[in-house]
């Protein structure tokens, strides 16, 4: 009779670390789905930087120190070989992009620009969609990490390697503020 006992114990036991197990690997795949999803809106901006930076370098040539930011920050999140590494670089380029715009606000013939105008709306949809997938990032990551933390799942995430992965954060106040993509070109 104790054997039995001992036997449901132990089949108990390991239907709960494989139900766990395969818990963590379902919140893995979707904390890398919802990654994916984030770059390939940061992929878009990333493509649309080059645009953007020529078509103000045009109107703005003496602002060479900021176009030379952005290009080294776009430059940084295109070099990044971590997740972390890149969430970080992509807060540093949103800050530059910040500058940028404040460099076309002083230029009314560039606000005119049909080709800047264009570019401005694509990113400003860019930016709505990144926003969306920021927060579906951090939500997916947020069910892993608390996964990865509670007890009695902490233990077999630590057993299988399990670890909290980053989420999509700001760094300074500074970038906390909205990009500012409106430049009154609306009628």
């Amino acid at each position: 009779m104790v054997i039995w006992i001992v036997l449901a114990v132990v089949v108990l036991l390991l239907l709960w670390v494989i139900a766990t197990y395969n818990g963590f690997v379902k919140l893995a795949v979707n904390c890398d789905e919802a990654f994916s999803t984030m770059d390939v809106y940061l992929k878009k901006r990333f493509d649309l930087i080059p645009n953007l930076v020529e078509t103000v370098k045009g109107y703005a040539a003496h602002e060479s120190e900021t176009l030379k930011a952005v290009t080294a920050a776009r430059s940084a999140v295109g070099n990044s070989s971590t997740t972390a590494e890149k969430l970080e670089n992509e807060n540093i380029l949103s800050g530059t992009l910040r500058s940028l715009f404040a460099v076309a606000e002083s230029y009314p013939d560039l606000k005119a620009n049909a080709n800047f105008i264009e570019l401005m709306e694509q990113l400003k949809a860019v930016e709505n969609d990144i926003a969306n997938s920021r927060k579906y990032y951090n939500a997916v990551v947020k069910k892993f990490n608390v996964k990865c933390r509670v007890f009695p799942s902490a233990i077999i995430a630590r057993m299988f390697g399990y670890e909290a992965k980053p989420m999509f954060e700001v760094s300074s106040e500074a970038e906390r503020e909205n990009v500012k993509v409106d430049f009154g070109t609306s009628k």
